[in-house]
């Protein structure tokens, strides 16, 4: 294809990821009801049912950034569905809050670190 060509100029905020931690449903110390609270089926009074409450929707992960100074980062399900972010690859958010996902190879092509001082 013969397609017109573009540059990046853009300065975002990056970090290498190290480590995705899914997050985990707990293992439940005694009995637990088998309802759904999407179906309005759950009991609302065993263990299960106060820790999804505390938890609603899709379960989301832990981003741990590469080198120390940046803490870990919390991402919801639909950033894992929509960018389906892997160990070695950059967390990127925009200006304007976006957040994304760049294959190393793309990044590295195409940003250079700014050292503030």
């Amino acid at each position: 294809m013969n397609l017109p060509r573009y540059r990046c100029h853009k300065v975002v905020q990056a970090v290498k990821i190290a480590q995705i931690y899914p997050d985990q449903r707990p293992t439940f110390k005694g009995r637990t009801c088998r309802g759904c609270f999407a179906l309005n089926s759950a009991c609302g009074n065993c263990e299960r049912c106060d820790w999804e409450t505390s938890h609603p929707g899709r379960p989301g992960a832990t981003i741990v950034p590469e080198g120390p100074g940046v803490p870990s980062l919390r991402v919801e399900a639909a950033y894992l569905e929509k960018h389906k972010p892997v160990v070695g690859g950059y967390f990127v958010v925009y200006d304007d809050g976006y957040q994304s996902f760049s294959p190393a190879f793309a990044f590295e092509a195409g940003y250079e670190r700014i050292i503030e001082v």
